[in-house]
């Protein structure tokens, strides 16, 4: 997993609402059991959606992520190149999948949201950065706060899992465990 600091680029707005992990990935790809080569079917059955972009934000309407628990739809959406996405809201095991898999899902506003993808409805080529230390989305002449859960932060700052996280601390672990004995 690559860490993740602050990230900018263009945006692929998609406005609708209640995308579920079937739309994201169709159930019936669900035998491949790799954790890569899974852009190929991201938004499968919806194509339109992607609208042959370069962009590495997605910014998608209110309850992005609902459904089944299907950890691949993270990993089609970050295989695909996305980063990020940002939404008002996202279901609630996507949202700790995509996490876990160094998939930045920032929650903001319902109003934020709309403000944005109006803007890059506008502009194609609006650009955004994301500051995960500061914890802020930004554009040009705009700037958006949002909330994560430290533990989940942190592993993506150093850019492991939650595994990952323990066993850097293994030195310590071990030290500790030699003094109890």
């Amino acid at each position: 997993m690559n860490k993740f600091t602050t990230f900018s680029s263009n945006c692929l707005p998609i406005r609708d609402e209640n995308i579920d992990t079937d739309q994201i990935v169709p159930a019936r790809f669900l035998k491949i059991i790799s954790r890569e080569g899974w852009g190929k079917y991201l938004f499968y059955d919806r194509r339109d959606l992607l609208k042959k972009t370069k962009a590495k934000i997605l910014v998608a309407g209110n309850n992005f992520g609902c459904g089944s628990s299907r950890e691949h739809a993270a990993w089609a959406i970050g295989d695909y190149g996305f980063r990020v996405v940002i939404s008002s809201s996202f279901g609630d095991i996507f949202y700790n999948n995509s996490l876990k898999n160094g998939l930045l899902c920032v929650v903001v506003k319902p109003k934020e949201l709309e403000e944005l993808i109006e803007r890059i409805e506008k502009n194609p080529k609006t650009e955004l950065t994301v500051d995960l230390e500061k914890q802020e989305v930004r554009g040009k002449d705009f700037l958006y706060q949002f909330e994560i859960d430290s533990f989940r932060k942190r592993c993506l700052l150093k850019g492991v899992d939650e595994m990952g996280y323990i066993l850097s601390y293994s030195e310590m672990i071990n030290r500790f465990e030699m003094k109890q004995k």
